[in-house]
């Protein structure tokens, strides 16, 4: 294994990226010095890896999204969808926040956040692979491979871990070839400060979404508090906000075209180097039947739930999730079926066995790489078309809890070191609240015709691919009876108690046995699952320790191949921390047509619709923009208020949120999507189509000052001009 790990430094040996491909780990970027100050870096590269430094000290996650900290008071950016959900928990019928938007002009103004919400400030990444993996048997049978490199992440997270103040996770690189483990401390005192109004922050709702030109003012901002020790602590009204070792100065000016820009986030999946069995699954399978899914369970949802009612305000934040996803996959299937990705795939898989097969000595170190890996991967598609039906069967709500609580249940049972990672003590206030958030995104009546109908979609599987305690809990041995099931659930939710907190609460400290006594129609339901549920996560604890042995092998023979015709290699994206850099930059989507890398308030004009969902305005922002109000943050050659602007930054989802960062470091503006033709970049890399979206910061201080009076805030941030 050492050989291995001291290979991985050299990486980049071969050559730099071809024009602005990767998603760079910290300790890569005195390798790429030379690159990044040659396209306009102005900071240290050699400093700026280290963590404790700025701006990497400015940069947080939160767990799902990255955001910033943009004062020395500990107000962060990120984006408006990030802060979604606490919105939408903060509003009702009578005060929607999601409508009218936010602004809380003093700190005791804030609203708390939703239950869950976390800051996490990432303070050192430390090389563990010796420790995971440098000691095991490689003979180990693929669950007993899964369950030592878990036992072994866990111990060092729990070494980690001092006090309740931090968050430790061990993250895999290379699909396991490398093992890092991450320190964060955890701020969980968050609350919504400013979040403008949908009709600005998600103006073009989903027909804008993936799409140029975009006209969207996608930020929010949250603040975190500390004790007045300055340690992380519960919401409190003696709270004070927390104090950063550094914050992003926010240049009012932005950027212009051709200009350096860098982000550094936390971007979440990416799959670059996945094998063409993989590629074929995804893009000719999974993709389109979960884009099928995600669409009806959105029109079951407003079918349900009127718009503006209770039950759509608890559902918004969904909705959304879905919508975007949805949208993501169609894009990624009709760029994938216009261009050749598969067939490069299979012809560098060709290339890579007949150089493998060149070398007497290469063919002893990577052997069978690539047919091990292949084999593997068919294993766990077996059951692919039952498996994903029953995901999305299982996100309703009062199925997911009670059988959540049951897993819990038998895990408590166990020494807190054996436990499954993620319900062991230090999972518990993490699960806790998520308890207390189910009622702000559950309605009964959403949820029935949720599972009513995959309940109808799985009844129309192969009775070969049936599971046993399902159709009997349903009674659907014999056939699958619309009206029955219906009844079977009204009855579920009309006498299951999980649908109040204190009850939920309440079962995560109770044992198996009165579990198995329970009359609760949701908790009966957990227990005749049981068996299946933990055969199915023992069987896929199985595959995927054999998979912890095959694709690290794969990788290492990927990584050298490629070292040897001289190109890079970076890790896929897995949510840690990382830098891309690139520049501003149009594009040309199609023959004929070029987009220029700006658009503009008069755009957000005319696009406007009024009382339209997605393209209505304030009227405040549209007398301005026809009055030409512009104020201090008219750029020059627009002539006007630069709106959202692209750039070649390689990004993808985690990287919502992030700041676009010009080569002094300063906050120019926030990534929050990409054009439709990039979306298959979490596979594929194309330096003519990869384009991300940014806000522009003057847009952003625009309307703060001139539209929602949010003054206070851009006082508090140390604004600056770059003349």
């Amino acid at each position: 294994m050492k050989k291995l790990i001291l290979a991985l430094p050299l990486l980049l040996a071969g050559g730099m990226a071809q024009a602005d491909e990767g998603m760079w780990q910290p300790h890569q970027l005195k390798q790429l010095a030379k690159e990044l100050k040659a396209k306009g870096l102005k900071l240290d590269p050699n400093k700026m890896q280290n963590l404790d430094q700025f701006p990497m000290n400015a940069i947080i996650s939160l767990g799902g999204c990255t955001a910033s900290f943009v004062s020395p008071q500990g107000l962060v950016v990120t984006n408006h969808h990030c802060a979604y959900g606490s919105i939408q928990y903060n509003s009702t019928e009578e005060n929607n926040l999601l409508e009218k938007g936010f602004v809380a002009k003093s700190l005791d103004k804030e609203l708390p956040a939703a239950p869950g919400s976390r800051v996490y400030v990432t303070e050192s990444l430390t090389n563990v692979t010796d420790q995971i993996t440098g000691s095991l048997d490689k003979n180990l049978s693929g669950d007993a491979f899964y369950a030592a490199v878990e036992m072994n992440e866990k111990r060092l997270v729990a070494e980690c871990e001092t006090n309740p103040d931090y968050r430790c996770s061990v993250y895999s690189f290379h699909g396991g070839l490398e093992y890092y483990l991450i320190k964060q401390l955890a701020i969980r005192d968050v609350r919504l400060v400013y979040a403008p109004p949908s009709s600005i922050g998600k103006f073009g709702g989903d027909t804008d979404n993936w799409m140029w030109p975009r006209h969207t003012g996608d930020w929010s901002f949250y603040r975190a508090y500390v004790n007045k020790d300055g340690r992380p602590a519960d919401f409190s009204a003696d709270n004070v906000p927390f104090e950063p070792k550094a914050f992003l100065k926010v240049n009012a000016d932005s950027v212009q075209e051709n200009d350096f820009v860098m982000v550094l986030g936390y971007p979440g999946r990416t799959n670059r180097y996945r094998t063409s069995d993989e590629v074929e699954n995804n893009f000719t399978w999974s993709y389109p039947t979960a884009k099928a899914y995600r669409e009806k369970y959105i029109d079951i949802i407003k079918s349900v739930a009127p718009k503006g009612s209770d039950a759509r305000i608890k559902y918004e934040s969904t909705i959304a999730g879905l919508a975007n996803y949805a949208k993501n996959y169609g894009s990624m299937v009709e760029s994938f079926n216009k261009g050749n990705m598969l067939e490069r795939k299979v012809k560098m898989e060709q290339d890579l066995q007949a150089w493998i097969n060149a070398s007497a000595e290469r063919k002893a170190k990577y052997g069978d790489a690539i047919n091990t890996l292949e084999a593997l991967i068919a294993k766990g598609d077996e059951h692919k078309e039952r498996d994903m039906l029953l995901s999305y069967l299982g996100r309703n709500s009062m199925m997911s809890v009670s059988r959540s609580l049951l897993r819990l249940a038998h895990e408590m049972q166990k020494p807190d070191a054996e436990r499954d990672q993620g319900l062991q003590e230090r999972d518990m206030p993490r699960m806790k609240q998520g308890l207390i958030s189910v009622n702000r995104r559950y309605d009964a009546e959403v949820d029935k015709a949720v599972i009513l109908y995959f309940m109808s979609e799985y009844a129309k599987l192969l009775t070969s691919e049936h599971v046993a305690a399902l159709d009997k809990f349903f009674g659907i041995e014999n056939g699958f009876d619309e009206a029955k099931v219906k009844a079977k659930l009204d009855m579920m939710h009309a006498n299951t108690q999980l649908d109040e907190e204190a009850v939920r609460l309440a079962w995560m400290n109770k044992s198996v046995d009165e579990f198995k006594a329970s009359d609760d129609p949701y908790i009966q339901f957990a227990v005749a699952m049981y068996e299946f549920d933990k055969a199915e996560r023992d069987a896929g604890k199985a595959l995927y320790g054999e998979l912890q042995r095959a694709r690290p092998a794969y990788m290492q023979a990927v990584i050298d191949y490629k070292n040897s015709l001289g190109q890079p290699v970076y890790a896929d994206a897995n949510s840690s921390l990382r830098i891309s850099y690139g520049s501003v930059k149009g594009y040309s989507p199609q023959d004929g047509l070029v987009a220029t890398p700006f658009t503009t308030l008069e755009g957000i004009l005319a696009k406007y619709i009024p009382g339209d969902e997605e393209f209505d305005m304030p009227a405040k922002q549209r007398e301005l923009i026809m009055a030409k109000e512009y104020g201090p943050y008219k750029d020059k050659k627009l002539g006007t208020v630069p709106v959202n602007f692209l750039s070649t930054l390689d990004i993808t989802g985690g990287n919502s949120g992030s700041p676009a960062l010009n080569g002094k470091g300063e906050l120019v503006g926030l990534l929050f999507d990409g054009v439709y033709e990039s979306i298959i970049g979490d596979w594929d890399y194309d330096d003519d189509y990869n384009r991300s979206i940014s806000v522009s910061t003057a847009y952003m201080l625009w309307v703060m000052q001139y539209v929602d009076g949010a003054d206070n805030l851009i006082k508090e941030m140390q604004v600056i001009r770059s003349k």
